[in-house]
């Protein structure tokens, strides 16, 4: 009997942790989930992305006059290795400095794109649907695309320095949101959320993009 409850015990405490965790914001099991945000209408241009080492996600927010709101938040894969990106095949995601975001320069169907990891698998289809190029100064190939083949290492750290989305997610960040010169700001590890977040965060309100009710970025540039 005693042992019974020392061992439920235990499992008490591992599920407490667990939770700390996932309401410390950290996207840490396959479970967590695409989430956008009721907002009114932004003209595209009015965008921009925020991607957390930290919390393994990526945001999309919108300005609204003096304000940012949080337009919408997808469950993220980056590079296996953690720290600021120093040279090609160190396997980390380059992070931008503060005031200087990267930007996405074109945007590409990688539905025929294949790669291989050299993990036994061969050269497979790994891209998803969407290959969103960013200018990341000093470093060339870095893309934020869909995870084929590779679907369960989102969220995590598994890419080699590319940002990996669910291929269905690639999909709607695509056609919502993402456009040329899109400004995209790759936090530090040691980076958290910062006050501007906490502050949309606090006054976002969920909607089910299954009923059609999340609010897309106007098409409209000027």
């Amino acid at each position: 009997m005693k042992k019974l409850l020392t061992l439920l015990l235990l499992v008490c405490l591992a599920i407490g942790a667990k939770a700390q965790i996932v309401d410390a914001g950290l996207a840490t099991k396959a479970a967590d989930k695409t989430v956008f945000y009721q907002t009114p209408e932004i003209e595209k241009k009015n965008t921009f992305v925020v991607i957390s080492k930290t919390e393994l996600r990526l945001y999309v927010y919108g300005k609204v006059g003096k304000d940012t709101v949080l337009m919408a938040k997808f469950p993220a894969c980056l590079s296996r290795n953690k720290g600021q990106k120093q040279r090609r095949g160190d396997m980390k995601t380059p992070e931008s400095t503060p005031g200087k975001p990267f930007y996405i320069d074109a945007i590409k169907d990688a539905s025929s794109w294949y790669h291989d990891f050299k993990d036994g698998r061969g050269s497979i289809k790994a891209y998803g649907a969407w290959f969103l190029r960013l200018v990341t100064p000093g470093h060339k190939g870095i893309g934020i695309h869909g995870s084929t083949n590779n679907e369960s290492s989102v969220p995590g750290r598994h890419s080699e320095g590319c940002i990996r989305l669910r291929d269905h997610d690639i999909i709607l960040f695509k056609e919502r949101y993402a456009y040329i010169n899109m400004p995209v700001i790759i936090k530090n590890e040691t980076e958290g959320t910062w006050p501007w977040e906490l502050k949309a965060h606090a006054k976002a309100v969920p909607t089910s993009a299954k009923r059609g009710g999340a609010t897309r970025a106007s098409s409209r540039t000027n």
